[in-house]
């Protein structure tokens, strides 16, 4: 079961997906999140990478309804999805091959490094919304050098769904944690 900190970080990726605040998330909450990864101008303008994200949106909920949808109803609701935390290690290779894709999407000018401006977009579309962003990219840098390599955003990947650490950068991925967080 979900630690204190990963109950917090869940909880800000369950409002994040579910898109019409309904209190579950379904099959159209991972349509709509498809929708706002395509305002990337990256994804817009290469049809390949399009398909690649829709594939990863649909099976990203695939995955989730059959891993965690326990009473089959179709939806999945926050007790549902912080059931199955603890089996999100079991799938580390699966949480390491979407984030290839979402590394092409976000790495808007292709130059295979994600700069701040363009993380600061990942975090924007990832809530929805404009998110301050603190200091958070600093975090994540880990070597420094003012960029996020292809390994060093696929470990915070990694970090960011399957870690209960709250001193991992990567679990400050897609935006700070409220606090406590």
């Amino acid at each position: 079961m979900a630690n204190a900190f990963q109950r917090i970080k869940m909880t800000e990726m369950f409002e994040a997906f579910d898109a019409d605040g309904n209190g579950y998330l379904d099959r159209s909450d991972f349509r709509a999140l498809a929708d706002r990864w395509h305002r990337l101008p990256r994804v817009a303008g290469d049809p390949g990478l399009t398909a690649r994200v829709e594939s990863l949106m649909t099976g990203w909920w695939d995955l989730l309804s059959a891993a965690a949808d326990a009473n089959g109803d179709g939806r999945v609701d926050l007790e549902e999805l912080l059931a199955m935390v603890d089996r999100l290690p079991e799938l580390r290779d699966t949480v390491l091959a979407t984030a290839d894709t979402v590394f092409d999407a976000v790495d808007e000018n292709g130059d295979g490094q994600i700069s701040r401006t363009e993380h600061r977009r990942l975090v924007d579309l990832w809530h929805g919304r404009p998110t301050e962003t603190g200091d958070v990219f600093d975090r994540l840098d880990l070597d420094g050098d003012g960029y996020l390599s292809r390994p060093e955003f696929r470990e915070l990947w990694a970090q960011f769904w399957m870690s209960g650490d709250p001193a991992e950068p990567g679990n400050l991925l897609c935006g700070p944690l409220p606090v406590g967080g």
